[in-house]
């Protein structure tokens, strides 16, 4: 079975991807490529900071991989955090550091529309590839459900009661941001679709 090495030690990530790519390729992550450092995300885009992770890979093994950069665009806040929705609350923070933040800067607000955008990179022989996901919902006013990461908790996608917290992985999967996005990469993976920007 082909490898790809996903440009990623987040273990939720790495969990989420592994399962939608079951059976089509084998994933390897930076730990197990014995891979470590800090890795840029110094573009102005998603698609840009995907680009950089993937070089970053791509550069020390000179094998085929992926990376991925994941924003959440909140309409009252400008399309903040964006890009910058991993390190919202400050270089050093967490999880949820990063909701609590979320939660206080939209108390009041009565516009509470976001969306969730992810776009891959797949470098093949060094040349890249693009596959975007997109789900459009609202931030709720509180945390509610236990599973998924990051900002999980408070976004409830259009045409759902729950929020992503709440659904079971394979639910999550077949909505997602990431799960759109990946369901392309799976496409072009199998052959049955050309590239998709």
């Amino acid at each position: 079975m082909r490898t790809l090495v996903f440009a990623t030690n987040n273990k939720h990530k790495l969990h989420e991807v592994r399962e939608m790519l079951d059976g089509v390729v084998e994933i390897k992550s930076l730990d197990e490529m014995g891979l470590a450092g800090d890795i840029p995300e110094t573009a102005d885009t998603l698609q840009g900071n995907a680009l950089l992770k993937a070089q970053w890979v791509w550069q020390r093994t000179h094998l085929d991989c992926f990376a991925d950069d994941t924003g959440l665009e909140v309409n009252a806040l400008g399309g903040a955090p964006g890009i910058y929705s991993a390190r919202y609350a400050g270089p050093q923070c967490n999880f949820d550091d990063n909701v609590d933040k979320l939660l206080s800067t939209m108390e009041g607000k009565t516009d509470r529309r976001a969306d969730f955008r992810t776009v891959i990179c797949l470098l093949e022989g060094g040349e890249p590839t693009y596959f975007e996901g997109r789900v459009d919902g609202v931030i709720l006013t509180e945390r509610y459900g236990q599973e998924g990461f990051g900002y999980d908790p408070v976004f409830m996608p259009d045409r759902f009661a729950v929020s992503f917290a709440e659904m079971p992985l394979e639910v999550k999967n077949q909505i997602s941001h990431r799960g759109l996005a990946v369901a392309k990469l799976v496409a072009y993976l199998k052959g049955e679709k050309s590239k998709t920007k």
